[in-house]
């Protein structure tokens, strides 16, 4: 279970042989098989103890899998075989590897967002020597933590508004949100004072999760030149499509959550306190002109468009960034267009 994950890993059950990561954090998946391959070969750069091969190289060549897991450490020690970017197709091979038993080499095999119906989610969910774990987002508590304790680490308090801003703008990856923590302790290394807004502001002020951010709220208030910008931005530093679809998906269940809570008789500033992470201080008035353009059914009727629009992206093989472009601008477009008669 994902509660359990950390501690799972931490304490590999000697029965298992087989570890299969994947998850939506692509960050996290990385992060638990380079420490997984750390407390197994204790080097992960050791060629003689770790191998690598990807989801393609098994498939064209099943035999190379079962292969490596037979070997044998020139310099003694229990040897890793990790398979990046495994899918289904990966399924048959290491189905194989789990009957014939070869030895006590450790497989660890790193994948996408797998549905439940996925044949290598099932083999290793349903067999005794393999456990699948899931990489969720961090968001909400998981996401605090991770940033309390690395700054913890170093030494650093932070204020609550600052921690409002970073708990709002990270969480899409593991490794991006420790990069930008790493920044932030760097920026502070000569500064025993507690970490404010502007400290914040200064070190994180451009990266790629803010520019999401940016796409969301350019999408709700129909700015089409931000979100051309902002868009063109993360793609060009290899942000996924469907992440972005999902982070502005996320912003429009804020939105929809929000109008719920007005329409249900509220005041829209009790509404607004109810968010978890809260809402930044400085969003507040554009998120509030959002809620002008948008009704609950409106929000409603985006969110239907959004997880379509995520459904398109893993089932038919249609170009990612096109369905992207597409449900975005969409949605922009029709902000745009309510933004403009409010104004006439």
């Amino acid at each position: 279970k994902t509660n359990q994950a950390e501690s799972f890993l931490r304490d590999l059950p000697p029965s298992v042989t087989a570890v299969l990561l994947y998850g939506p954090d692509a960050g996290l998946v990385r992060e638990r098989a380079v420490e997984l391959v750390g407390r197994v070969a204790e080097d992960p750069g050791d060629p003689f103890r770790v191998s690598e091969l990807t989801g393609a190289g098994v498939q064209d060549d099943p035999a190379r899998l079962a292969d490596e897991a037979a070997a044998i450490s020139f310099s003694g020690g229990r040897r890793v075989v990790r398979v990046r970017e495994a899918g289904d197709t990966a399924t048959q091979p290491i189905e194989g590897l789990l009957e014939s038993s070869p030895g006590d080499t450790l497989v660890i095999a790193e994948a996408g967002d797998l549905s439940p119906r996925s044949s290598l989610r099932k083999l290793f969910e349903n067999n005794d020597r393999g456990a699948a774990v899931a990489c969720y987002r961090d968001d909400g508590r998981s996401l605090t933590e991770l940033i309390r304790h690395s700054l913890a680490e170093a030494g650093l308090a932070i204020r609550p508004d600052a921690m409002g801003f970073l708990t709002t703008n990270l969480g899409g990856d593991r490794q991006i949100s420790r990069r930008e923590l790493e920044k932030l302790v760097l920026f502070k290394a000569a500064d025993p004072t507690e970490i404010s807004l502007e400290d914040v502001a200064s070190c994180i002020g451009n990266s790629a999760a803010l520019a999401r951010s940016d796409i969301a709220f350019a999408v709700g208030l129909g700015d089409l030149q931000q979100l051309s910008s902002s868009l063109t931005r993360v793609l060009q530093e290899g942000a996924q499509p469907v992440s972005l679809i999902r982070a502005v998906a996320g912003h429009f269940q804020r939105l929809h959550l929000v109008s719920g809570f007005v329409n249900a008789g509220q005041s829209t500033e009790n509404a607004i306190k109810r968010l978890r992470p809260p809402l930044f201080w400085k969003d507040r008035d554009p998120f509030l002109a959002q809620l002008r353009l948008w009704s609950e059914e409106d929000l409603g009727r985006a969110l239907v468009l959004l997880l379509d629009a995520e459904r398109l992206t893993k089932k038919t093989g249609a170009p990612a960034e096109a369905v992207l472009g597409d449900v975005l601008l969409k949605l922009a477009s029709r902000a745009a267009r309510r933004s403009a008669r409010a104004r006439a």
